[in-house]
């Protein structure tokens, strides 16, 4: 299977560049599976779209201000007793770091991409802040570039993130983040620290939609997948069965588990919201069938002939061409149908990705 196999034709002009003024006013295009019929909606409408038992699951994680700018060292790691932090003679250059995954914490290790004018060499040291803050060592390099670095204790590191770091807009949003961002790019629902990217699906959501929700008597559930390189990564292979996906943290409560596998055993839908939710999902009942309980890192990639267990709709935002979420896509709804209505939603103006329109397939 071409990864060439999953691209198609966008205009510049419709990549969605700021979010709408109300989130549930987006445009959302209605695709059915069994007869590739298309609908052209509202997200407002979502709520009636769905029937009576169906169990609704939601990406509960929450977007951190992983993007931090700072200055290198460019010399080898020396014991900060050593150095003068004060002194600026020792920096080369400005760096930019996403972090994407944190491997441990203690102590405090992370995976991330590095942006710089020059390589940057295993040892360098990294300072973040304009009183340095925030310090890190680069300790290592992986596959595709990725860096893992190291920081310096710190009383609270998350704390002095929040205040240094910027939103980790994706790159086809060509602006700088702004203030409103904290709150825009992120779900109203946003509970569990540690994604670099939105579950956009859920971005539509308002309160007054989800009370909508609870009026209809819909069943809901939270499951936690952390967004980070699996889900934005670009796919290098000319073959889709050549690539692979970077593990990323999930977490699912035992009352979730079971709400879900009731479901599936009394033959109800149960409705996506995300590809997040769907890789989480599928990963979990891969061998068995059924949603374990339990903390765990997913790797799944979901490309045409994968066979879904637990997830019969899905509520998803438009994706990048020749992307894993594209692919995941096609293979929930058939990469016929899914390019035909990537075409309409081109010739009816729809905006696309994160701060764009929706789809619901079912």
């Amino acid at each position: 299977m071409l990864v060439s196999d999953f691209d198609y034709h966008l205009p510049e002009a419709l990549i969605a560049q700021e979010p709408l003024a109300s989130r549930e006013m987006s445009r959302m295009l209605r695709l059915s599976r069994t007869d590739a019929r298309l609908e052209d909606r509202c997200f407002a409408d979502f709520p009636e779209l769905l029937n009576p038992g169906d169990l609704v699951i939601f990406n509960n994680t929450r977007v951190f201000p992983a993007r931090l700018f700072g200055h290198r060292s460019g010399s080898k790691a020396q014991p900060l007793s050593s150095q003068n932090p004060a002194s600026r003679d020792f920096l080369k250059g400005r760096v930019e770091v996403l972090l994407t995954r944190q491997l441990s914490q203690h102590p405090n290790e992370w995976e991330c991409l590095v942006r710089t004018g020059r390589k940057i060499d295993i040892g360098e040291r990294l300072f973040f802040g304009e009183h340095d803050e925030l310090l890190a060592e680069v300790i290592g390099r992986d596959t595709f570039g990725e860096r893992r670095i190291r920081f310096d204790p710190v009383a609270d590191f998350f704390g002095a993130v929040k205040r240094l770091g910027h939103v980790p807009l994706p790159p086809y949003i060509s602006r700088e983040d702004r203030p409103g961002d904290r709150d825009r790019y992120q779900t109203v629902y946003a509970r569990e620290r540690g994604s670099v990217a939105a579950p956009t699906a859920g971005l539509h959501f308002t309160p007054e939609v989800l009370a909508r929700l609870q009026q209809r008597g819909i069943e809901t559930a939270e499951i936690t997948l952390h967004v980070g390189l699996g889900t934005f990564q670009p796919v290098r292979a000319e073959k889709v069965e050549h690539h692979k996906l970077h593990r990323e943290s999930y977490n699912i409560s035992a009352e979730a588990a079971a709400k879900i596998n009731q479901a599936v055993k009394d033959a109800r839908r149960v409705v996506a919201i995300g590809t997040t939710t769907v890789r989480t999902l599928e990963y979990s009942a891969r061998i068995s069938g059924r949603v374990l309980p339990g903390s765990g890192e997913a790797d799944l990639f979901i490309y045409p002939g994968f066979k879904f267990r637990i997830v019969r709709a899905l509520l998803t935002n438009f994706h990048l061409p020749k992307s894993t979420l594209l692919m995941l896509v096609c293979a929930f709804a058939g990469t016929e149908s899914v390019l035909a209505a990537y075409r309409h939603a081109v010739e009816q103006r729809y905006r696309f990705y994160s701060y764009g329109d929706c789809m619901f397939i079912e």
